[in-house]
């Protein structure tokens, strides 16, 4: 399976700099912001948002005057929270993911967005507060390390590379095997051309 995603990626990362060459409009960027996360168990209802962050690198290539590929690596803070009369259980999923975005311009400066995202978990913790110091537990399970999903957004781009943008993933493959618990992501990001 790695050996397809790394295959993936270079034949992708080719096209993507041929691309460039073409066109010659291209801009990388940095971005970061603020995520809302939480897992979808049945498909209709989603548990409590976890508050996390992201932060990483893009790369924007135009096919044409109002469309563009954009490929983005990024750290991804996700999760989720459960409360009841017991406690707040919290799941905390550290991921690097790897989005490929088509964007259209359908101004020069608001922007549609839509298109897949792969990712890989780099750090997992569970924990349950009790309301009671004596029953709090911290635990590491292993949840799958892939997971994979669809993107959807907006936002504006300024003239000088600034960028304000909303996005939400849709995550399509399971967190765990048990209860087949899928990601859903707000993610809202300020980018800046470098």
């Amino acid at each position: 399976m790695k050996t397809k995603i790394l295959t993936f990626l270079i034949i992708f990362c080719v096209f993507f700099s041929l691309n460039a060459q073409d066109i010659n409009k291209s801009n990388t960027g940095l971005k970061f912001g603020y995520n809302l996360s939480s897992v979808s168990f049945d498909g209709s209802t989603e548990t409590g948002k976890r508050q996390g962050f992201h932060i990483g690198f893009y790369g924007e290539s135009f096919l044409t005057e109002a469309t563009a590929l954009q490929i983005e690596l990024l750290y991804s803070q996700q999760g989720y929270v459960l409360k009841d009369n017991s406690g707040t259980f919290t799941q905390k999923l550290d991921y690097i993911n790897l989005p490929l975005l088509l964007k259209v311009y359908p101004s020069e400066i608001l922007f549609l967005e839509a298109g897949p995202q792969i990712g890989l978990a780099i750090s997992h913790k569970e924990k349950f507060d009790s309301n009671f110091s004596l029953f709090d537990t911290s635990q590491k399970f292993d949840p799958k390390n892939f997971d994979w999903g669809v993107n959807f957004g907006g936002g504006f781009k300024t003239s000088s590379g600034v960028s304000l943008s909303v996005r939400y993933h849709l995550g399509l493959g399971s967190v765990y095997d048990e209860g087949s618990p899928k990601n859903r992501v707000w993610q809202f990001s300020l980018g800046f051309d470098l």
